[in-house]
């Protein structure tokens, strides 16, 4: 089975001197991915602090994006890890690193033969003074939970990226054998998946399906509690396939179709009441 793709992705960083960390604790442990979503310097890979906090790593910093939005970021990958100290009450399961990598690579965890096997795992930190919102974290299909004192629990970004790098590095060493398909240079070569339907893709069908929903009055945009959320977490635990995904557009876009033929069909009717 090909290696995963491995992709961290900062959302709304606040601190220069953390991204060029990121960069180092990410080249130390063989991962050269990286993507910022709306950091608080647009100039942030470029900056002195970033520069000097990188010691060395600047190939990191030279491959790393900046973008607007989540979706952007996680064009491609296929599985999210939600990174929040702080437990929600609803959301994915919370585990550790080394006990959810022990099962996302573990033998029972290996698709069929007739199933895409190729995957791609982004890691998500929140800014380093909110952590994650929860809509984000509900969007993933795990929240990895560090280990800490509990009297005292608080990690450095840089730190805690370095953590969960080092348990992802190992948990593929277990699988793949060593640094697994590394290149000459110390890079792991490692690619987007294909088959299954990758974040951006799930979250337009879940916008697409939500529209339908309320185009049926099957769900109250007034009062939509979780309906949403619990829906993505059902599809996470699913894996869709692109197909997958462009077959259940396909029923929004019959229930949308189907809801307003209704209401064309009542206009008439209530056009002439008085």
């Amino acid at each position: 089975m090909p290696l995963p793709a491995t992709r961290f992705v900062l959302i709304e960083t606040s601190h220069a001197g953390n991204v060029g960390a990121v960069a180092r604790a990410m080249k130390v442990m063989g991962f050269d991915d990286l993507v910022l979503v709306a950091p608080r310097w647009a100039n942030v890979l470029r900056r002195e602090e970033t520069i000097q906090r990188a010691s060395g790593a600047l190939d990191v910093l030279d491959k790393a994006r900046i973008v607007s939005t989540l979706d952007e970021a996680l064009e491609g990958m296929t599985h999210l890890c939600a990174t929040a100290m702080t437990p929600r009450d609803f959301g994915p399961p919370t585990r550790p690193p080394r006990e959810h990598f022990e099962l996302l690579l573990g033998p029972k965890s290996q698709p069929e033969p007739s199933q895409p096997s190729e995957r791609g795992v982004a890691f998500l930190f929140g800014s380093e003074r909110f952590g994650m919102k929860n809509e984000d974290v509900y969007r993933c299909h795990v929240s990895l939970s560090i280990p800490t004192n509990p009297q005292f629990g608080s990690l450095n970004l840089a730190s805690a990226l370095q953590v969960i790098a080092y348990d992802w590095r190992l948990a593929l060493a277990a699988c793949y054998g060593a640094w697994g398909n590394a290149k000459p240079d110390g890079m792991a070569d490692e690619s987007p998946t294909n088959g299954l339907a990758d974040a951006a893709q799930v979250s337009g069908m879940l916008n697409h399906l939500e529209q339908a929903l309320q185009a049926v009055e099957f769900l109250d945009p007034q009062a939509p509690k979780k309906l949403m959320p619990r829906l993505n977490q059902l599809f996470n635990r699913s894996q869709l396939t692109q197909e997958e995904v462009h077959i259940l557009r396909g029923v929004a876009k019959a229930m949308l179709q189907v809801a307003a033929k209704a209401h064309a069909d009542e206009a008439p009717l209530n056009s002439g009441l008085n």
